[in-house]
């Protein structure tokens, strides 16, 4: 019976197996497909559209605040927020354009060390137990000396050491446009540029939410007063693809358990 539970066990795991050896294989040809019918052309450039069409694209939704009444200021010609007399010219209205500055410039060091160290030393003799001391060899199965009948000695010994070093420094300037009004007024901005140079091409990303005064009088808002913020930067075409180990690699890393 065991060993028809080990056999059917092992017939699962192979047919798991096979099924995730098929499934690479599967992706490995259609890639290769599309790299043979690319061979000798450049990195086609992304088409530029509506970012929440793209299937990825997820509404932002967030803690709001109560919703208020703004109060009118009769015989005034001024605007609450506004930068200009008639008209504000900073980004606030789905599809404005607002430009993202990044430079960041992180430096993180860090250094930890720990040692502990623990001895215990723990003996029971008997050397009188009623005058049923000379007992013992008959009760246990060997000769005992009531003296040492127990005795442990115990040591433990961990010493730990961690460092981090660390730094980024990343200056940018993005275009993003405003993919949505919150019910707070706040904005989700989405920006992407494509840059191809040879046979690379670099793509830049940042998503995130932003307050409608942190904008400028330029039309401008740092990095560092958007939340939720999302920046990536990679690439794509041949240096990218060799730097990347093949689909037969990864699989093998993720399958084999050593």
């Amino acid at each position: 019976m065991m060993k028809q539970v080990e056999r059917k066990r092992r017939q699962k795991y192979g047919m798991r197996l096979c099924a995730v050896l098929l499934a690479g294989t599967m992706l490995t040809g259609c890639n290769a497909l599309n790299r043979l019918a690319q061979v000798g052309d450049e990195p086609r450039l992304s088409e530029i559209e509506n970012p929440t069409h793209t299937p990825e694209y997820q509404p932002v939704s967030m803690p709001m605040p109560q919703p208020t009444v703004a109060t009118p200021r009769p015989n005034s010609l001024w605007r609450p927020g506004s930068r200009a007399f008639f008209k504000d010219l900073r980004a606030n209205q789905v599809g404005d354009i607002v430009t993202i500055l990044i430079d960041i410039d992180d430096n993180a060091e860090l250094q930890n060390t720990t040692t502990r160290a623990r001895t215990n030393n723990e003996n029971l003799d008997i050397d009188s137990l009623l005058g049923y001391e000379a007992a013992l060899d008959s009760i246990l199965p060997e000769a005992v000396n009531p003296p040492d009948i127990f005795a442990t000695d115990s040591s433990t010994s961990n010493q730990g050491t961690g460092s981090i070093d660390r730094e980024e420094i990343i200056e940018l300037r993005i275009a993003a446009v405003v993919t949505q009004i919150l019910p707070n007024g706040n904005l989700v901005v989405h920006g992407r540029q494509e840059t191809r140079v040879n046979y690379e091409v670099r793509e830049l990303q940042i998503a995130g939410v932003i307050r409608p005064q942190d904008v400028t009088n330029n039309n401008t808002v740092s990095y560092d007063q958007i939340a939720e913020a999302r920046l990536s930067y990679g690439g794509r075409g041949h240096i990218t693809d060799v730097q990347q180990p093949r689909y037969g690699s990864q699989i093998v890393d993720i399958i084999l358990p050593f």
